[in-house]
């Protein structure tokens, strides 16, 4: 009877289920024959969600004028460099990776190891008491063993990546190092891939177009990745991953 009780149970919630996706397959219907529409232009700061950017800002520099001249004391132009110096400034990192990999090793192991033992006199003539007949005191103890092992591995793996992505500087350090973080997020249909580059800058290593290579960071962190339907069908289930961990053969 339990079994029967579930039935209407179970219908109902994938009736649920599938209600939730009918929404957006109505819309799809309703729009077959016709050209995509375009979102209309709304105040970013009115949608849902919305929250204001909170980035870390240098402090504030009084602007002051002085009669009959052309320079202002806090301005950042006029013949001053705009290479990135400060908290809040932007600089552009060029992405330039291309390692090559090749390794290949081989370990070989091997051991033969016998051992032999035989007992003669009267120490024999008192251990025949002792040990079951047929047993021959001279051979008592004969053991050998052997042990092989070979084992093999290679590597053969080649990664390039070449784009740009802008980075601010978030802290100065004491010694005029500055560190800097960029992310970047680009979405295609329904995959978004995300660039992340963090590291620590030396103003020297700073361009006159205010970029720099992403080899001359120290400590840099740079992650490539993606997130999306594509993205979850190349991984595995979570169930399989659990398994993967769990399992210790």
């Amino acid at each position: 009877m339990s079994q029967f009780r579930r039935g209407p149970l179970v219908v109902s919630i994938v009736a649920s289920l599938s209600l939730i996706g009918c929404g957006s397959t109505l819309d799809r219907l309703n729009e077959i024959g016709q050209t995509p529409k375009l979102s209309s232009i709304d105040d970013p700061t009115a949608k849902q969600g919305y929250k204001p950017v909170s980035l870390p800002m240098p402090t504030p520099e009084t602007v002051a004028y002085a009669p009959n001249s052309l320079w202002r004391a806090g301005s950042r132009t006029f013949f001053k460099d705009q290479r990135a110096r400060r908290i809040g400034d932007l600089l552009t990192v060029k992405v330039t990776i291309n390692d090559t990999a090749q390794l290949a090793n081989e370990t070989k192991r091997s051991r033969t190891s016998t051992d032999t033992a035989a007992i003669n006199g009267l120490p024999s003539t008192l251990i025949k008491k002792v040990i079951p007949k047929g047993v021959d005191p001279a051979s008592l103890i004969d053991n050998s063993s052997t042990t092989t092992s070979d084992g093999n591995g290679s590597i053969n793996r080649s990664e390039t990546l070449t784009t740009n992505v802008a980075a601010m500087v978030t802290q100065v350090l004491p010694n005029g190092n500055m560190v800097i973080e960029g992310k970047q997020e680009i979405r295609v249909n329904f995959e978004v891939r995300e660039l992340i580059v963090a590291g620590i800058v030396r103003p020297a290593d700073i361009a006159s177009d205010n970029t720099i290579d992403s080899s001359k960071i120290a400590e840099a962190r740079i992650a490539y990745g993606g997130r999306g339907q594509i993205t979850d069908l190349q991984q595995p289930r979570y169930g399989s991953q659990v398994i993967d961990v769990l399992m210790p053969f």
